[in-house]
C-alpha cells in the first residue's frame, strides 16, 4: 500500500454528491414530539468532517431549493473543512422534504416531497474536476440519471464510492417510498468502484438471481471492486474482488482491465451491539459509508475501515438528527446538546 495520505503535505478534495433533506420524523426512540431537522446528506457530511484526515477538504455537490437555501447554507457553513462554493447550487424548485414514521427503530412509512432536479453531466463535470475522490449517496434517488452516472464513470479519474440506497425505492403519486428491485441494476452498479447497500437492498439486488452473495461474487472484478452490505446491529459484510487493493487511489487504474485471477474476498465484521441497541437509527447507513470511505482514504485496511464504520454508526444511534452530529461522533458533546 502507498503512504497514507493523512501524512502527506499535499491537500485533497472529496466531492460529496447527495441531497439535503428537511426531515419530519415521527414516533421515533420513544419520544412523542416530532423532530424537524436537516437530514439526508447532512449525516454523511457531519461524519466526514470528523473522519477525514486534516489535509482533506469537503466539497458538497448539492442542489438546494430556494425556499430553504438560507437555512441550508447556514447549516453547512458550521461544518469544518466544508466548502459551499462552487458546489452548492440554488434551484427555483422546492427543496426535498421527507416525512418518516417509526415504530421503535422500525421505519413504517417514508414520504418524499419537493422537486430538486438531478445533476446533468454538463453541470457535474466541471465540479467533479475539482475533486480527487467522490462519495455519492443516493438520498432521494434522483441525484443523477443513469446516463450521467455513466458519463461520470468515464470522465472522472479518481475513486468513486456510492451508497445506492434510494435507487432501491420507488415513489407513488403522493410521494410514498416503497422498496423495489433496482431497474437497470447491472448498468448502475458498474458506474462505481465501490458500492454500499443495506441488507434489504442487497436481497432485492439478488432476488431474480437466487443467492445475492453468489451474485456479488460474480459481479466484483476490475471495474466494481467492492460491495459492502450493512447489517444493522449485526455489523457489516463485504465481497471484494480478487487482488482487491485497500488504497482507493489504485481503483481507477484497473477500470476496463482484465479481472485478477483467484478467489474473491468476503467477510463479516461484528457491530457494536451495546451502543447500537437503542435510540435513533436514522442516518446510520450514511455515517457508516462516510466513515468507511474516509478511513480507506486515510490509508487503513478494509477491515479496519469497516470496524471504524461500525463503531461510528453505532454512536450515531444515540444522537437525534444531523445537526451537531460531528461533535457527538468526535466525543466533544453529549447527544442532543447542540439542539
Amino acid at each position: 500500500m502507498s503512504e497514507p495520505r493523512s501524512s502527506s503535505d499535499q491537500t485533497f478534495t472529496l466531492g460529496v454528491v447527495g441531497t439535503l433533506v428537511w426531515d419530519t420524523i415521527l414516533n421515533r426512540d420513544a419520544r412523542t414530539e416530532p423532530l424537524l431537522e436537516w437530514g439526508g446528506i447532512g449525516y454523511a457530511l457531519e461524519a466526514l468532517a470528523v473522519a477525514l484526515p486534516e489535509n482533506w477538504t469537503i466539497l458538497p455537490l448539492v442542489k438546494v431549493g430556494r425556499d430553504l437555501s438560507e437555512e441550508a447554507f447556514r447549516f453547512l457553513r458550521h461544518l469544518p473543512r466544508v466548502r459551499t462554493d462552487p458546489g452548492m447550487q440554488v434551484v427555483p424548485e422546492p427543496n426535498n422534504r421527507v416525512e418518516m414514521r417509526y415504530a421503535g427503530q422500525v421505519r413504517l412509512t417514508e414520504r418524499l416531497t419537493g422537486g430538486v432536479p438531478p445533476w446533468r453531466w454538463t453541470e457535474l463535470n466541471p465540479l467533479a474536476g475539482l475533486c480527487d475522490a467522490l462519495y455519492i449517496n443516493f438520498i432521494s434517488g434522483f441525484e443523477m440519471e443513469l446516463e450521467t452516472a455513466q458519463s461520470l464513470r468515464s470522465g472522472f479519474r479518481g475513486p468513486i464510492y456510492a451508497d445506492l440506497h434510494s435507487l432501491f425505492l420507488g415513489i407513488g403519486k403522493q410521494g410514498d417510498r416503497t422498496p423495489r428491485p433496482l431497474p437497470h441494476w447491472a448498468e448502475w452498479i458498474t458506474c462505481f468502484d465501490a458500492v454500499q447497500m443495506n441488507e434489504q437492498e442487497f436481497e432485492l439486488l439478488g432476488r431474480a438471481h437466487g443467492d445475492p452473495w453468489k451474485l456479488a461474487a460474480d459481479l466484483v472484478g476490475a471495474d466494481l471492486k467492492l460491495i459492502a452490505v450493512t447489517l444493522g446491529q449485526r455489523g457489516a459484510a463485504y465481497v471484494a474482488s480478487a487482488g482487491f487493493d485497500d488504497d482507493p487511489f489504485t481503483w481507477p487504474g484497473l477500470r476496463g482491465s482484465l479481472a485478477a485471477p483467484g478467489p474473491v474476498r468476503s467477510a463479516k465484521l461484528e457491530g457494536d451491539r451495546v451502543m447500537g441497541s437503542e435510540g435513533d437509527p436514522t442516518g446510520c447507513g450514511d455515517v457508516w459509508g462516510a466513515s468507511c470511505f474516509a478511513a480507506l482514504l486515510e490509508g487503513r485496511s478494509l477491515e479496519e475501515a469497516m470496524t471504524e464504520a461500525n463503531r461510528m454508526a453505532a454512536k450515531n444511534v444515540s444522537h437525534r438528527g444531523a445537526r451537531g452530529l460531528g461533535l457527538h461522533l468526535s466525543g466533544r458533546v453529549d447527544p442532543g446538546v447542540s439542539r
